[in-house]
């Protein structure tokens, strides 16, 4: 997971170099951002059938030596692309290899550990949310000193070679494991597993479907548009703290926040419940875009303000898996899972609608926008979401053969 995360958290760091070497918009190479999280999203549910079938210890084995492929294939022709259509195509190819192995990480993860599955997916996403924070300085140095295709070259080559090289380890659990009672009463668990296509047809499923779309696209401006939101605000190349910049600080900032918050909220969930959390988390996700518009533009308040969008959104990635498998099952946990993930592909079409509001009204009406987005979601997951859930329970328990509805 941390072996991927550049191909979306780093992202950034290359928008204003490409845009400086080719004749391109803004809004024309962020399209190479949305594919990318599209294809990522979108291929998971394929990854996730093929790791739920080919067995415990061949398809997460295989999927991710495939997905390697695919990564480091594609950073390695966006170091090659002159136009357009190359840029888009290389974001393809880099995320159907980074979707694979997303969707086996994380269904290991909610198959493994039943009792604890919101720590266990948080712990696991949490590469994927902070493992590029290892990175940022350096890709940026290397960026500054040999421009961002030798940049793309040999961090996909790397980052390919590496997911390839360790591919053999990962496995699944042999055999469905079922948390204790007390721990399934709790978390609103149910007694079987439902295929993907009885998942599909169920209203629960739906609604958490876009309780995501609409959390997701807000975390997914964040990231695709700090740096310029930095640039606009004047201070992305102020120096901060021990030389380092203001941009190169919040990149930090935010890869460690968004990596902790999942673990600590997937925590907090195993406890309280997946419903509660998501209302806490989301509804400090909605002061956070508040304080970002109003405090927002000096360095420090910047880093701050930008940490804890960050910190108040990394966790949809360790409560929704597990929110899943709590209500249609382990046994085709990765399958259904992706389903749920795709939301995150969907979202990311709304990401250059952010532009056309900036262009329009300006950052801050950006922010409100999805501070709103949080607040209705948060107020969804606690009024809405945990109700039918828990009617829906009690429907299965005395007939556990009646589908989810």
């Amino acid at each position: 997971m941390m072996l991927i995360a550049n191909l979306q958290y780093a992202w950034t760091l290359f928008v204003g170099p490409i845009r400086e070497a080719h004749d391109w918009s803004l809004a024309e190479i962020q399209w190479a951002f949305t594919i990318f999280i599209a294809t990522e999203t979108w291929i998971t549910p394929f990854a996730g059938y093929a790791v739920d079938h080919l067995g415990a210890r061949l398809g997460p084995r295989l999927i991710i030596m495939l997905g390697g492929i695919g990564v480091g294939l594609g950073w390695v022709m966006n170091a090659y692309a002159e136009t357009l259509p190359m840029l888009y195509c290389a974001a393809g190819v880099s995320g159907l290899g980074a979707g694979g192995i997303y969707a086996t990480c994380v269904g290991n993860a909610v198959k493994w550990f039943p009792d604890r599955r919101g720590l266990a997916v948080g712990l696991t996403a949490a590469g994927f949310g902070a493992g590029a924070a290892l990175t940022v300085i350096p890709i940026r140095m290397l960026i500054a000193a040999r421009g961002y295709a030798d940049t793309f070259l040999w961090f996909g080559i790397g980052q390919g070679l590496i997911l390839v090289i360790i591919a053999g380890v990962l496995r699944g659990p042999d055999h469905v494991l079922i948390a204790p009672a007390a721990v399934a009463r709790r978390l609103n668990q149910t007694k079987r597993s439902f295929t993907s296509g009885e998942m599909l047809g169920s209203r629960v499923f739906w609604l958490m479907y876009a309780m995501f779309v609409l959390n997701a696209a807000t975390g997914l401006m964040a990231t695709a548009q700090l740096a310029p939101i930095a640039k606009d605000y004047g201070i992305a190349n102020s120096p901060i703290l021990l030389g380092a910049t203001v941009l190169s600080v919040a990149l930090v900032v935010d890869n460690v926040l968004n990596g902790l918050a999942r673990p600590f909220f997937g925590w907090v969930s195993d406890h309280i419940g997946r419903e509660i959390t998501m209302g806490l988390a989301f509804g400090l996700g909605a002061f956070s875009y508040l304080l970002l518009a109003i405090i927002g533009h000096g360095p420090w308040t910047f880093v701050i303000c930008a940490g804890l969008i960050f910190f108040t959104w990394g966790e949809i990635f360790s409560l929704f898996p597990s929110l899943c498998t709590d209500t249609f099952g382990p046994k085709f946990a990765a399958a259904n899972a992706s389903c749920l993930y795709t939301a995150k592909g969907t979202a990311a079409l709304l990401v250059p609608l952010a532009n056309v509001l900036q262009d329009a009204a300006g950052w801050e009406t950006v922010f409100i926008v999805a501070g709103t987005s949080n607040l209705t979601v948060a107020l969804l997951a606690v009024a809405v979401l945990r109700p039918l859930r828990r009617r829906v329970l009690a429907v299965e328990v005395p007939q556990a053969s009646i589908a989810v509805t």
